[in-house]
C-alpha cells in the first residue's frame, strides 16, 4: 500500500488514521458506559484514569491525523450528486470537530472536577479550567452528549459509505479498507504519474 493517496485510493497513513482512531474511540466509548455501572473502588479510578488517557491518545492522533490531510492529496470524489457530496462534507466536518470536541470537553471536566490528569501515568497535564463543581456537572453532561451526537453522526459516514458500495456500487468505501483497492482504475488526472 502506498505511503501517499493517489487517485485511486487513500494513503496507508491516512487509512491507518480512521480504522485506529475509529476503534479508539468507540472502543474507549464503550469502555466509558461499562465503567460507569461499576461501584466506587481504587480499580475503577484506574479505570477511568486508562479511558483518559485513550481519550488523550485521540486528541493527539487526531491533531497528527489534520497535519497528515495538510500534506497529503486526497482521492477525487467518486461522481455524485452534489448534495451528496455536500452531505458528504457536512458529515466529514462534524465528524472532525466532535472528535477535538469530546476529548477536550472530557479534559475540561476534569480539571473542573479538581482531578489531576496523568497521561498513561507518565506525566501530569495542565488543567483547562479552574475547580468548579457546578462547571464540572456542566461539562460532564456536554461530554456524554456529545459522544452521542457522534454515534448519530456515526450512522450517517457509515450509512453513506455501505449505500455507495451496495446501491451506487462505486468505490468511496473500498478505497478506505484496510486492504482495499479501487475496482476501476479513473482516468489519470494532470500532474499524476501512472
Amino acid at each position: 500500500m502506498p505511503l501517499r493517496s493517489d487517485h485511486t485510493r487513500w494513503s496507508t497513513a491516512a487509512k491507518t488514521f480512521h480504522w485506529v482512531m475509529a476503534l479508539l474511540i468507540l472502543g474507549n466509548g464503550a469502555f466509558a458506559f461499562w465503567m460507569d455501572g461499576l461501584k466506587p473502588s481504587l480499580q475503577k479510578i484506574n479505570l477511568f484514569a486508562l479511558h483518559k488517557s485513550i481519550g488523550l491518545t485521540v486528541l493527539a492522533l487526531f491533531l497528527l491525523r489534520v497535519l497528515w490531510r495538510a500534506i497529503d492529496r486526497r482521492p477525487p470524489d467518486v461522481p455524485a450528486p452534489r448534495w451528496q457530496h455536500l452531505a458528504a462534507k457536512t458529515v466529514h466536518g462534524f465528524l472532525y470537530l466532535l472528535i477535538a470536541a469530546i476529548p477536550l470537553s472530557g479534559w475540561a471536566f476534569n480539571s473542573a472536577h479538581g482531578f489531576p490528569l496523568q497521561y498513561f501515568k507518565q506525566f501530569n497535564l495542565p488543567a483547562l479550567v479552574e475547580k468548579n463543581p457546578e462547571l464540572s456537572d456542566t461539562l460532564g453532561m456536554v461530554h456524554v452528549y456529545l459522544f452521542w451526537f457522534l454515534l448519530l453522526v456515526l450512522v450517517a459516514h457509515v450509512g453513506g459509505a455501505l449505500k455507495h458500495h451496495f446501491i451506487d456500487r462505486d468505490d468511496t468505501l473500498r478505497r478506505m479498507l484496510p486492504f482495499g483497492r479501487a475496482k476501476r482504475m479513473p482516468p489519470t488526472l494532470p500532474g499524476d504519474t501512472p
